[in-house]
């Protein structure tokens, strides 16, 4: 008899192996020192004795989501900035130009949990609280592949047509901040942990900025992570700053190779997104996010039919407003079916591989997560069926569990989160946490923050100022 760290017993495993998603039953997952062993037939389970077995006999089990692109801590401005023009600068700024590291470290957390409860086992942050967002992770047992945010545009609101203001030793000083995260937290938390570098945009940063990160990358065999042509706004900039598009002036850079991640992509059609995917660059689409705060759809179809992979990632809290991939692979769904008109487009199946072993190809870590397969890292989620939203569950003539998930899933139907072989969430619990704790001193925040951003607020005049006037919120 053999003795291993855990035996998972459900009746069925959507592994994602191969080209659709690697469906198993009649088996048992076999996880030891962190990571999958084997699967196993059920009637060969007296061959293994375990530490801890998981009798989920009303579960499916998958690989954890990848959530890709996340701005946590604007989770402190959570609701503040959607239905509204101008997102970023009339939307989000007034409130982020008042916000403390204090505030918006809370937030993080909570966003964190947030993730972790909808079945999000890796985390993809990007901002500048990315010290304390990897402490936060680690302790969670939770993984992370975190970039910090560099830029060189002064941190401003500007109005429509201005071109942004740069402030070279500014973004040296967020590039360096961005070594000494990747020299503290690379490869920590037993390997759960990587850093990536992450300039803002384009837009953000001047070409020698952002050659320079490139070359940090490229020495550390990591990653860039990079908002590339994300709106009209930088389109804007780039156009008049260079006299072309940001696709072809990344191109000329010399920027789009396989160390880029690119995010959102939307202001670029769809044949500069076939530019980008033939490249080796891969995608991270927002579908949620972008389609309030922009109404668009991004040509993520257009990227995966160049032979891109492509993650999705929630964004941000002030626009989406939520840190759910359930979310994510319903939205990318319905959006591209009304986009294209034709309901066969983006079907479930796909993007749950877009949550899970194509998310992870994309940020570059499938060779460690996003499948359930041996040598794998044992991170996985378990879905209680026995819930309203997942009944009934149909098996044959065909099963409905991926349709159910995707489409009518909220994400309180993940019961279970392991990640390295340890569970980190139970019954809708993170161990790690006293989640009352994080949602009161998130609560003490608001008024301060509000009475501090009032005067810009209500100056700008924007949507929601409108909107407040008007007793519509």
């Amino acid at each position: 008899m053999k003795h291993v760290d855990m035996i998972v017993k459900a009746p069925h495993f959507y592994t994602m192996q191969g080209d659709g998603v690697g469906y198993k039953d009649g088996v048992a997952m076999i996880v030891n020192g962190g990571k999958i062993e084997e699967f196993v037939p059920l009637d060969q389970i007296g061959d293994y004795k375990a530490d801890e077995v998981l009798d989920m006999d009303h579960h499916a089990i998958f690989p954890g989501f990848i959530d890709a692109h996340m701005h946590t801590s604007d989770n402190i401005f959570r609701g503040l900035a959607q239905d509204v023009n101008m997102w970023m600068m009339y939307g989000l700024q007034p409130f982020a130009n008042v916000g403390t590291p204090e505030a918006m470290e809370a937030g993080m957390k909570l966003a964190i949990v947030e993730a972790i409860k909808a079945g999000t086992t890796t985390l993809g942050d990007y901002h500048r609280t990315i010290d304390e967002a990897a402490a936060f992770i680690d302790k969670v047992g939770a993984r992370g592949n975190l970039a910090y945010m560099i830029r060189a545009a002064k941190l401003k609101v500007y109005k429509p047509g201005e071109l942004y203001e740069f402030d070279d030793d500014m973004g040296e000083r967020f590039l360096q901040e961005n070594i000494r995260l990747y020299d503290k937290w690379h490869n920590k938390g037993d390997g759960r942990i990587r850093i990536l570098f992450g300039p803002q945009g384009a837009d953000f940063a001047s070409p020698e900025l952002l050659l320079k990160c490139q070359k940090v990358v490229k020495e550390r065999k990591t990653k860039l992570h990079v908002h590339v042509q994300q709106g009209d706004r930088e389109t804007y900039q780039i156009v008049k700053r260079y006299g072309k598009r940001p696709t072809a002036f990344l191109k000329e850079l010399g920027y789009l190779d396989e160390s880029l991640i690119a995010v959102h992509l939307t202001d670029c059609n769809d044949d500069e997104a076939a530019v980008i995917a033939k490249s080796g660059a891969t995608m991270i689409v927002n579908p949620a996010s972008i389609g309030i705060i922009d109404g668009i759809v991004c040509p993520s179809v257009a990227f995966q039919n160049a032979g891109g992979y492509c993650a999705l990632g929630s964004d941000q809290a002030p626009g989406n407003n939520c840190h759910n991939i359930i979310h994510e692979m319903k939205n990318v769904c319905l959006f591209n079916k009304i986009k294209f008109q034709n309901p066969e487009i983006m079907p479930a199946w796909k993007a749950l591989r877009m949550a899970t072993i194509e998310g992870a190809k994309a940020i570059g870590v499938d060779d460690i997560v996003g499948s359930l397969e041996p040598g794998k890292q044992a991170d996985f989620i378990a879905v209680d069926l026995n819930v309203p939203s997942m009944q009934p569950v149909y098996t044959y003539p065909m099963r409905n569990i991926v349709p159910n998930l995707v489409y009518s899933a909220r994400g309180h139907e993940v019961a279970l989160s392991v990640v390295n072989g340890k569970i980190i969430m139970k019954d809708q619990k993170v161990l790690a946490v006293d989640e009352a704790e994080l949602i009161a001193d998130v609560a003490q925040y608001p008024p301060v923050l509000g009475q501090n951003a009032a005067k810009e607020f209500f100056e700008i005049h924007g949507t929601n100022a409108v909107y407040m006037e008007q007793d519509k919120l």
